[in-house]
């Protein structure tokens, strides 16, 4: 737990300087927030961090700071980023204002940020809804930007699932940006978090939207963009990824749409680190533990599936080299010969059976397994 001074101090700096700026994130490091603080205090008269405090408890919201049991050691990536990145982008944050019922540190064990353009189409929005839902029923936390467009379509399809959803502002957790997105925010209260690094009453602004995409990229496991424009913001939080290390993730889009420009741009561009996702199974496979998805992946039909049973014994005692007669599969699955004969036609028309001079035999077609036979594990 960070002691009562440092926690004042860093919720002053907040306020007076914000923890989006670089120098601020390196001195914090290098000498504390107290000692920051009382270098700048003077500079700064009206800043009253236990006034920011007080506000934050009438809205029922708390207070984050690093080393508190709450605070996501996923952001530690954000101190930890080696080179010239450490001096030209915001770092960890001083403190996070946290609004909502989930406990941040857990939630964030098994997060994926799903982001996007704000003027999405009804493809984008769809694909969204369906990708976050599914994921919600893998146990995922879904993060993203509670904007128009794709990050509130992540949100509801999560809710929808029943799943904990987490949306990062770029402005106070007391103000509803946008305005028309105020219901969902509340839901989102209810089933997750709302969180910000500004203090209360902090009014959002661009360059707040950009600084706040490296929380939601530090945040989760991984990122997925669906729907971005040439100079989508979205595409920012990619590259937050990117450079941390998180795996990045697109939804390809038609070829025509402008909406889909930035990711297919990352696709191509960014080859050797950005894969290309279409469901949540797909996600999964990429961030997931190895051999989560056992069990989960579906098995494509196969050609004998929904055939009647005398038709699968038949199949199953015919040879796939040399040929046996009539009379002889017959007998091997107990049946009158003219009954299987009647059914030899069919199956060489369909395909599966051909007839040769000493009998009937498998083609390739026949040999292919059923989706049952498909997802029986081998016998040892």
């Amino acid at each position: 737990m960070t002691a009562d001074s440092e926690r004042l101090a860093r919720v002053a700096l907040a306020r007076a300087v914000g923890s989006d700026k670089p120098a601020i994130s390196i001195e914090v490091a290098r000498r504390g927030a107290a000692s920051v603080w009382a270098d700048l205090r003077v500079r700064h008269p009206d800043v009253d961090p236990e006034r920011d405090l007080r506000l934050l408890a009438t809205l029922g919201g708390r207070l984050l700071c690093p080393g508190d049991p709450e605070w996501p050691s996923a952001l530690g990536v954000l101190r930890d980023v080696p080179g010239a990145d450490a001096h030209t982008e915001p770092g960890e944050p001083l403190a996070l204002w946290v609004h909502g019922a989930g406990d941040l540190n857990q939630l964030c064990e098994r997060a994926v940020a799903v982001v996007g353009s704000r003027a999405a189409t009804a493809y984008g929005t769809t694909v969204t809804s369906d990708l976050a839902s599914g994921l919600s029923d893998r146990g995922w936390t879904v993060v993203s930007g509670a904007a128009f467009g794709i990050d509130a379509a992540a949100h509801r399809g999560a809710l929808a699932a029943g799943g904990p959803t987490i949306a990062v502002l770029a402005g106070g957790v007391d103000i509803a940006y946008p305005l028309a997105h105020a219901e969902l925010l509340a839901r989102i209260r209810d089933n997750g978090l709302v969180l910000s690094e500004a203090p209360p009453g902090s009014s959002p602004y661009r360059g707040r939207f950009l600084t706040r995409n490296r929380i939601i990229a530090a945040l989760t496991r991984g990122t997925v963009l669906v729907e971005a424009g040439h100079r989508s913001g979205a595409l920012n939080t990619a590259r937050h990824a990117r450079r941390l290390g998180r795996v990045v993730m697109a939804v390809p889009g038609p070829v025509t749409s402008a909406l889909s420009v930035g990711c297919h741009r990352l696709l191509r561009t960014h080859r050797e680190q950005t894969v290309l996702v279409t469901d949540a199974a797909e996600v999964c496979e990429e961030i997931g533990a190895v051999g989560e998805l056992a069990g989960h992946l579906p098995v494509p039909p196969g050609i004998r599936d929904g055939l009647p049973e005398l038709v699968h014994r038949l199949l199953d005692v015919m040879p796939a080299r040399g040929s046996v007669g009539g009379a002889v599969l017959a007998e091997r699955v107990g049946e009158r010969p003219e009954t299987v004969q009647a059914l030899m036609g069919p199956l060489v028309v369909a395909g599966l059976v051909e007839h040769r001079a000493g009998g009937y035999s498998l083609t390739a077609l026949g040999r292919a397994p059923s989706a049952a036979t498909a997802s029986r594990p081998p016998e040892s």
